[in-house]
């Protein structure tokens, strides 16, 4: 939008329009003549100012099109700058660490064959099954070679799942062998796991009394063995796998008899227990697996092996595919039962090796997707045996139950058998088999054949993209998630798998905790010894990510296994990333935001990165110009790195990284300015307790002392969270040195009596130490903090003051302190406080109460209210205003009225209240507990807990924030198209039809309508706004603008209306608020607030605060009883520019043009009209001065719309409009005889309405068009009525007109027919 204007001479300027450099090259203006008969106004609708040329360029208008902005609604408004409270999350963190993980140290394999002897109640079929661990043994004519063979290749299956287990064998035990076999196995594991496999294909089935049979030593008997028995043979933890007919019965039986072993121990619980008992509890804890239920055979298909259930457990890609082969339609004439996949199980590039793979992921995914988080952790992530085994039950389940057979877990499982991802596998065994003849034919000299892989991760892996593109929404666990975990694995897959997965872990805290439950974290972790460059991003991201959710149970595996050297590596090379990434600075982000999180409060870590020149490496990226993330992570990982570490500060110090820190206190983002105070929070020494904060050396102090003086221009910074960061710095400076703030706090309270005593200054006695105005100044801008607007500084602020007034409570001194602050406290004067964020002291003027007599507190009162543990700011101010007139001070914007009936009004502060969002008020019981902490850091990180890859919900089409604001939009643009076509109407009507009559109980001094909300604001001449919805005459929401009792209102606009409006105030105090949800009395909050004007000039005639918001440029101009102009910008929330007004009379009102944004005018108290532009330098700004009004301005305003006229009023009746070129008005006339109260130009329409008895209609070349008289609420007999208040609306033709001494608004249309349609 410069652009425009770059010919444009900046030169020295003056009066005349022809040597104005400014305004030179715009076309010469047209007068309008009133007296002329050719002039017809509205069909000539020229653009005032020159505008016309400029605003018809449609490349310039284009460009205005594209560069519109939503203003405080970033995540520092919405949340206040606060974490998420833990008491209102909704997601619990899960146990994802495997903090009592068990090993399968020891097994026995017991066998009870018996070959050669069948037992008496099995019938077994013709032809049978006969394979045992894959051996036939009727092969051997020596039933015992065939056993021991069948023991071994049953060990060799078992080792394949497990290496580290011992496995041990007993063969057709007898009972005393049964027994002594069991038991040295527990004194051999201890208090780990024991595997315990029994075979009974050679006895009789178990018994329903819960018996399972071995053998005499001879072999003639079967010999029982009760199941109690064997429990205490083997203890407690176990795996039991059972493989037999009517194994249920066991499985009964067990937990039968684990529940009488509670019992009997909850029995003797007041004996002691025996040598080498187990508790009843832990027998619960023993995993078993059985082959069928009670009344169920084994299958004795011939086809299959005769421990089919064994095999399944053991050697499960065997068994599939040979039940597959069995299974298909088609004839087997090229494929025998017996067919060998070539390869190793452990080589994944091997057909063999590849079906396992994918056998694995298919069981992780169908067990993790139907079991509970809890169970799926116990029996697939603590232990490697009982992970194995029950992924491949899960094949067993499919199996047997074709045969008859229902296999029985205790745990028990969900039925499983039916899960689509069967099919996923039944395709990858088909495509595998499919290929064997090829690769068989290769091998024997045939055509050669390359083995094409399965395509199976690449199709789950596109599953899951889908999955992220289109149900990411519904916080449904993705299946493929697991299958993601096993590509991570493969070198071919892993990338694309590492960014699906930095994909799904941007959706949130609740993601990230799916992925760390399943076990992401060892495969991430090992990744971080891979060299490989293009890992690093997503890696970054992911560890991000990853840290942001649960820091504390990873910086010890990051320590141990040094994974911290990888990011390290990236944060402090300038190679760290590949080449050609993208968005560097934000990698860098996320590499220090994980080292931050790594030193948190862990004293290795933060030694670990000192070695590595952590430090020095986020001082040269605080000085980073183009990502503020960097910046703002860089400082906070300064600030982790000095927390209790005297070597970092030290280092630090060396570094001159305080200085370097402070060069960044006037960063254009908020959250930068905000880390670098968290980090020279930390900078400073914290003391134990006060006795202990006086032993520091002169350097510390010095160093300390600099770093307060430094940060003390803050306290006016324009952002609450900044402000709430400085009394955390302020506050440990405090605990720091707290004998010395007890002398300055000390001195100020005699100080105060003094100037109340008219004692002078000189006859005080005065302390002086090193550095006393560094502290002197600390704790003024502490006092001056406990009136912040912004409630939660305040309150912070409040209990720092409260701290030091305490301590001086328990001095010496308690008594005479007490007099001091009881004497503060009485109402016998009033003082006016003057803020300034570059003033070195807080000046307190006195002068005499004019109000009426007003009660006295009680000696003891402030006292009482001490010793209840309110806040001793508070209470002194409070007892100072509160028993004073609540009256506010006349701030005349208005000639003088006859007395009159007066108004009722409600108290100063009533009504509700609105709270910052996030802030939970601390309990008056409540100890203050100093230093205060920040939040900032934990607020911080929720930045990468939330999505980033995504669009924002609003921007995401078909989302019911995006569809909201298209319905806005679309009906932003039919209320435009509506009210169009009637400014000619507003022009010839007689604005005489009253269509509301809202009673607001307070006196209205300001109304503002909403553009496109159903909304009018009302303002009263206190503290209260009530906002109405005026076409259906209804109040929705009255609340307290919380300004102090002497002060009024004095501006109300709304920002944002093009989409959800802010109500913005501004009041006598200098201080303005902005609220979001301004007409909900449930969800009002107040989203930003800060003191816009310092140095408030007393003056018997006030204008208070006057602002106008420039939309399309965000900057707040912002004027008043000052000599300046401040400009604030709204992205930055900093003063960019005070420009001198040039002037003794204060500032009663301001204008701009609302397009560029460069020029702004301003009205003052003695009648003149200044002109400024902002592209000059501050001293030279004013451009023009016109001086034809003689008394107080009312209004001066140019038309955002129309003709874009400006026209002004004064007290005195007289009206003028403008041109910007020409240094007199173009149109003059007297408006009212005697004195006139209110005048507002509408928007849009060439019209403007100026109050006084009556309420008048003007078109914009000085012609009277109508005459209202608007009704009043009190009956007023032989008084006259004076209107108060004014406001059209921006587009509609609607008028709201309130009268003084008269609580209500009346509300009237141009004309009859309008209907006002907000859908």
């Amino acid at each position: 939008m410069d652009s425009i204007h770059d010919s444009l001479s900046t030169n020295s300027l003056s009066q005349t329009q022809s040597s104005n450099p400014v305004f030179d090259g715009m076309e010469e203006p047209i007068r309008d003549d009133p007296d002329d008969a050719a002039f017809k106004y509205l069909e000539r609708m020229a653009l005032r100012h020159g505008f016309e040329e400029v605003y018809n360029s449609e490349s310039y208008m284009s460009l205005l099109a594209q560069n519109f902005y939503i203003y405080f609604d970033d995540k520092r408004h919405e949340t206040a700058g606060n974490p998420k409270p833990k008491k209102q999350t909704s997601l619990k963190p899960p146990d994802w660490r495997m903090k009592d993980r068990q090993k399968t140290v020891s097994a026995a394999i017991v066998l009870c064959l018996n070959l050669g002897v069948d037992p008496p109640d099995v019938v077994k079929t013709e032809p049978c099954a006969k394979l045992e661990a894959w051996i036939d043994p009727t092969e051997h004519q020596d039933t015992k070679k065939a056993t021991e063979l069948i023991a071994k290749n049953l060990q060799v299956q078992y080792e394949a799942l497990s290496m580290r287990t011992r496995y041990k064998q007993s063969l057709d035990p007898n009972v005393e062998d049964a027994k002594r076999f069991c038991s040295s196995l527990r004194r051999a594991a201890k208090e780990e796991r024991i595997l315990f496999h029994y075979n009974g294909h050679g006895v009789p089935r178990p018994t329903a009394s819960g018996e399972v049979w071995v053998f005499n030593k001879g072999y003639t008997q079967y010999i029982p063995v009760s199941i109690y028995d064997l429990q205490s043979w083997l203890g407690a933890p176990c795996l039991f796998v059972y493989d037999c007919h009517s194994a249920g019965n066991i499985v009964t039986n067990f937990n039968r008899f684990v529940e009488k072993r509670i019992a009997d121990d909850l029995k003797n619980r007041d004996n002691p227990p025996q040598a080498g008992h187990t508790p009843g509890y832990m027998y619960r804890e023993c995993i078993q697996l059985a082959a069928c239920q009670a009344s169920e055979v084994l299958p004795m298909n011939p086809d299959l092996p005769m421990d089919l259930f064994t095999c399944c457990l053991t050697t499960p890609i065997d068994i599939a595919i040979r039940w597959f082969i069995l299974q298909s339609p088609l004839p087997r004439s090229s494929m025998t039962l017996n067919v060998t996949i070539p390869g190793r199980l452990a080589d994944r590039r091997t057909p063999l090796g590849e079906l396992n793979w994918i056998f694995t992921a298919i069981t992780d995914t169908i067990a993790w997707s139907q079991l509970e988080p809890p169970l799926f952790k116990k029996l697939f992530r603590q232990d490697l045996m009982v992970a194995a085994l029950f992924r491949n039950f899960l094949l067993a389940e499919r199996i047997m139950r074709v045969h008859n057979c229902h296999p029985i877990s205790e745990p028990k499982l969900p039925p499983t058998h039916n899960n689509p991802m069967w099919q996923s596998w039944d395709l990858a065994v088909d495509q595998c088999l499919a290929q064997i003849p090829s690769l068989e034919a290769a091998e024997n000299g045939g055509p050669p054949y390359e083995y094409k892989h399965s395509t199976f991760f690449e199709e789950q892996l596109s599953a899951f993209e889908n999955w992220l593109r289109y149900g990411s929404k519904t916080e449904r666990p993705p299946e493929q998630l697991p299958v993601v975990l096993q590509v991570l694995l493969s070198q071919v897959h892993r990338l694309r798998a590492l960014i699906l997965l930095s994909r799904f872990l941007d959706l949130g805290p609740w993601a990230v905790y799916l992925a760390l439950s399943i076990g992401i974290f060892p495969y991430v972790l090992k990744l971080l010894q891979s060299p490989a460059q293009e890992l690093r991003p997503v890696l970054v991201f992911i560890w991000a990510r990853i840290m942001a959710v649960d820091y504390k149970n990873i910086q010890q595996e990051l320590l141990k296994d040094n994974g911290c050297s990888y990011f390290i590596q990236i944060l402090t090379s300038r190679d760290g990333l590949p080449t050609g990434a993208e968005q560097v600075g934000e990698h860098h982000a996320m590499c220090a935001s994980i080292i931050a999180l790594f030193c948190r409060g862990n004293t290795a870590a933060q030694m670990a990165c000192l070695e590595s020149n952590v430090l020095q490496a986020c001082l040269i990226h605080i000085q980073d110009p183009d990502s503020a993330l960097l910046r703002q992570w860089a400082c906070l990982s300064i600030s982790q790195l000095w927390e209790n570490n005297a070597k970092a500060k030290w280092i630090g110090d060396r570094e001159e990284a305080p200085a370097k820190l402070a060069a960044l206190l006037k960063d254009p983002v908020p959250e930068v300015r905000t880390a670098v105070l968290v980090a020279l929070s930390t900078f400073l020494e914290e003391s134990e307790s006060p006795s202990a904060s006086e032993e520091y050396d002169v350097d510390v102090e010095n160093r300390e002392s600099q770093i307060a003086f430094a940060t003390l221009k803050l306290t006016g910074d324009g952002s609450g969270m900044v402000r709430k960061e400085i009394v955390v710095l302020f506050s440990r400076f405090v605990k720091h040195y707290v004998s010395k703030f007890m002398v300055i706090a000390y001195q100020q309270l005699e100080r105060d009596n003094a100037t109340r005593l008219n004692v002078p200054a000189s006859a005080l006695q005065v302390t002086s130490f090193p550095h006393s105005m560094i502290f002197d100044g600390v704790w003024k801008a502490l006092l001056v903090l406990s009136t912040d607007p912004f409630v939660e500084v305040a309150d912070m602020a409040s209990d720092v003051t409260d701290y030091v007034y305490l301590m001086l409570l328990q001095s010496p001194l308690a008594r005479v302190t007490e007099e001091l602050m009881e004497a503060a406290a009485r109402p016998s004067m009033m003082k006016t406080v003057s803020y300034g964020p570059d003033s070195d002291a807080v000046s307190i003027k006195s002068q005499s109460s004019a109000t009426s007599p007003q009660p006295q507190p009680s000696p003891s009162m402030l006292a009482n209210t001490l010793r209840r543990s309110v806040s001793i700011a508070t209470s002194i101010r409070n007892l100072a205003l509160g028993y004073g007139d609540e009256s506010p001070v006349q701030e005349i914007n208005q000639p003088p009225v006859p007395s009159g009936v007066s108004v009722s009004t409600v108290p100063y502060g009533s009504g509700i209240h609105p709270n910052t969002a996030r802030y939970l008020r601390r309990k008056t019981t409540d100890p203050v507990v100093m230093p205060l902490q920040s939040g900032f850091f934990d607020w911080s990180c929720e930045y990468f807990q939330e999505p980033q890859m995504s669009q924002a919900e609003m921007d995401e089409p078909g989302s019911v924030d995006y569809n909201q604001r298209l319905w806005r939009r679309t009906r932003n643009e039919k209320t435009l198209a509506y009210t169009q076509p009637q400014k000619l109407l507003a022009v010839e009507s007689g604005w005489n039809y009253q269509i509301g009559f809202l009673n607001n109980a307070t006196q209205p001094t300001k109304l503002a309508f909403a553009q496109f909300e159903p909304h009018l604001i009302a303002v009263d001449d206190r503290d209260g706004v009530t906002v109405w919805n005026w076409p259906e005459n209804k109040k929705l929401n009255r609340f307290s603008n919380a300004n102090p009792p002497g002060t009024k209102i004095t501006e109300a606009k709304l920002i944002n209306e093009d989409d959800v409006p802010l109500l913005m105030t501004g009041a006598g105090d200098g201080v303005i608020r902005l609220y979001r949800h301004y007409e909900s009395e449930d969800n009002i909050e107040l989203a930003c607030a800060w003191r816009a004007l310092t140095d408030m000039l007393p003056s018997n005639k006030s204008s208070g605060l006057v602002a106008d918001w420039q939309q399309g440029r965000g900057t707040m101009l912002v004027g008043g009883d000052v000599k300046v102009i401040r400009l604030w910008d709204a992205p930055r929330e900093l003063c960019m520019a005070d420009i001198p007004a040039r002037s003794g009379s204060p500032i009663t009102s301001l204008t701009s043009d609302q397009v560029a944004g460069h020029v702004f005018i301003s009205g003052f108290g003695d009648g003149a009209l200044r002109v400024y532009d902002r592209r000059l330098d501050p001293r030279e700004a004013m451009v023009k001065v016109w001086k034809y009004h003689k008394s107080w301005i009312l209004n001066v305003h140019m038309q955002r719309g129309g003709a874009r006229e400006m026209a002004s009023g004064s007290v005195d009746g007289q009206v003028h409009l403008w041109d910007l070129r020409l240094d007199e008005p173009v149109v003059s006339f007297q408006a009212h005889d005697r004195g006139m109260r209110a005048m507002y130009v509408h928007e849009h329409a060439p019209i403007l309405a100026t109050g006084s008895q009556m309420t008048k209609i003007w078109t914009l070349n000085g012609r009277q068009s109508a005459t209202v008289r608007s009704n009043t609420g009190y009956m007023l007999q032989n008084r006259a009525q004076y209107v108060s208040a004014l406001a059209f609306h921006p587009h509609r033709m609607v008028m709201a007109i309130n009268n003084a001494h008269d609580a209500h608004v009346s509300l009237y249309n141009c004309a009859a027919n309008l209907v006002h349609d907000f859908s």
